[in-house]
C-alpha cells in the first residue's frame, strides 16, 4: 500500500517564484522595533541604513538572512546598546536559522541527511519559531508581549506568513523526505520531517501518520522508541490522545524508556547543549543536566486544556522520583502547589494521571515537612 501523500508542485505550479526567505526574521525585527517605540525611519538612523532598508527587512523583500554574517553580528550589538529585551535578539537568531531551515526545505537539500534537518537535532525555541507561519501557533515569548506602544499604520498581520502555495510546497516536501528517508544514517531526518509534517492541518494528516508508523522498521532500540514518540505526539496534536496513552503504557514503562524520555525532555527545552545525533538520549541513566528548567517547564503543562496532559505528569512524577531534591527549591514546585488541587478536582483525568497526581502531591507534601 502507497500512503497517501501531497504531490509536490511541478515548476509549472508555482515553482517559478522562489518563497520569500526572511519572512521570520524580518517579522521579529518589526517586534523588537515596536517593542523600543521606534518608527522605522527612528529605527534605520539608529543602526545607521535607510528607512527603506528597515521596510525590506521587515517585509522579507530584503531578507536578512542575505547580509552577511559579519554586519548581523553587528547590528546585533547595536540592538543591544539600544535596550532590545535580550529574549527577543535570542529569538532572533532562532528565527534567522528557521529562514534558512524554511527555504532549504523547498529544495532538494531536505531530501538529504546532509541538510539542515538531518544533521542537528532541533529544539524547541527553533521549531516554535520555524512552525510559527505554518499554523504552529505564536511562540510563548510573543505571547507574553505587551502590545506595541504606538497604533500600527494598516492592516498588519499577527505573525510572519507563508503564502498558501509555499506552505503546500513546504509540507509536501517533509512528506517526501520522511517516506524517503531510511536506513540508521537518514533516521534522523525522518524523524524531524514526521514531526514538521504533522503540522500540517490536511484531513488526510493523521492517517498518513498512521500509516508511516505501521510502514516503519527501525533496526534498533532508540530508532524505535524516537519513531513511536514521534507519532504519539503528532496525533495527539491532531486529536487522537490513545497513541500517546498507548505511548506511555508501553514505551516508558521501563528504566530505559523512562531515562530516555526525560533525556528528550531536558534537550527539548534547552536543559542539554545542542547535539548533532540524538544517541545521547538512550543513556540508561538520566544525563548531568540539573531539571530546574525542565520541572518548570512539565508544571506548566500540567493543565487540563494541554494536549500532551498525560505525558507531562507521567515525566514530573519519573522526574521527581530521580531527583526529588527539585521541590525543595525554585518557582516550579509553587506552580505544582497551586495547579495540583484543582486538577485533582476535575472529571477529565485518566486514572494513571489522577494516580500519578496523588503521587506527586504526596512527594511535594514530603519535601515540605
Amino acid at each position: 500500500m502507497r500512503s497517501t501523500s501531497r504531490q509536490t508542485p511541478t515548476a509549472g505550479q508555482g515553482r517559478a517564484t522562489r518563497p520569500r526567505s526572511g519572512i521570520i526574521s524580518g517579522y521579529v525585527l518589526r517586534v523588537i522595533r515596536e517593542q523600543q517605540d521606534y518608527t522605522q525611519e527612528e529605527f534605520a538612523e539608529r543602526l545607521a541604513v535607510s528607512a527603506d532598508t528597515i521596510a525590506g527587512w521587515e517585509s522579507g523583500r530584503r531578507p536578512l538572512t542575505a547580509v552577511p554574517v559579519g554586519q548581523v553580528l553587528a547590528y546585533r550589538h547595536r540592538l543591544m546598546q539600544l535596550g532590545s529585551p535580550p529574549a527577543l535578539l535570542q529569538a532572533l537568531g532562532h528565527a534567522l536559522e528557521a529562514d534558512v531551515l524554511l527555504v532549504s526545505a523547498l529544495g532538494e537539500s531536505a531530501l538529504t541527511g546532509v541538510g539542515p534537518l538531518g544533521s542537528m537535532v532541533i529544539q524547541r525555541d527553533l521549531i516554535e519559531i520555524l512552525a510559527w507561519p505554518l499554523g504552529g501557533g505564536t511562540p510563548r515569548r510573543f505571547r507574553e508581549l505587551p502590545p506595541p506602544a504606538r497604533s500600527r499604520r494598516g492592516p498588519v498581520p499577527a505573525g510572519p506568513e507563508f503564502t498558501t502555495g509555499d506552505r503546500a510546497r513546504f509540507f509536501a516536501t517533509m512528506r517526501r523526505a520522511a517516506e524517503e528517508a531510511c536506513g540508521s544514517s537518514q533516521f534522523l531526518l525522518r524523524r524531524q520531517a514526521l514531526y514538521l509534517a504533522g503540522l500540517d492541518d490536511q484531513e488526510d494528516t493523521r492517517s498518513w501518520l498512521a500509516h508511516q508508523q505501521r510502514t516503519a522498521r527501525p533496526s534498533d532500540w532508540l530508532s524505535n522508541w524516537l519513531n513511536l514518540r514521534s507519532v504519539a505526539m503528532v496525533s495527539a496534536r491532531h486529536g487522537d490522545p490513545d497513541r500517546l496513552s498507548h505511548f506511555i503504557d508501553t514505551a516508558l514503562a521501563d528504566d530505559a524508556g523512562a531515562s530516555a524520555n526525560l533525556n528528550y525532555w531536558a534537550y527539548w527545552i534547552g536543559e542539554v547543549p545542542l547535539e548533532l545525533s540524538d544517541d545521547f538520549i538512550a543513556s540508561r541513566v538520566p544525563g548531568p543536566w540539573p531539571g530546574h528548567k525542565l520541572l518548570a517547564h512539565l508544571a506548566e503543562g500540567i493543565d487540563i486544556r494541554h494536549g500532551y496532559l498525560d505525558l507531562n505528569i507521567h515525566s514530573v512524577w519519573s522526574l521527581l522520583q530521580i531527583r526529588p531534591n527539585l521541590l525543595r527549591s525554585g518557582a516550579a514546585a509553587s506552580v505544582l502547589q497551586d495547579r495540583l488541587p484543582m486538577m485533582l478536582d476535575s472529571a477529565e483525568l485518566s486514572p494513571r494521571g489522577r494516580r500519578e497526581l496523588e503521587n506527586i502531591r504526596y512527594a511535594v507534601r514530603l519535601a515540605e515537612a
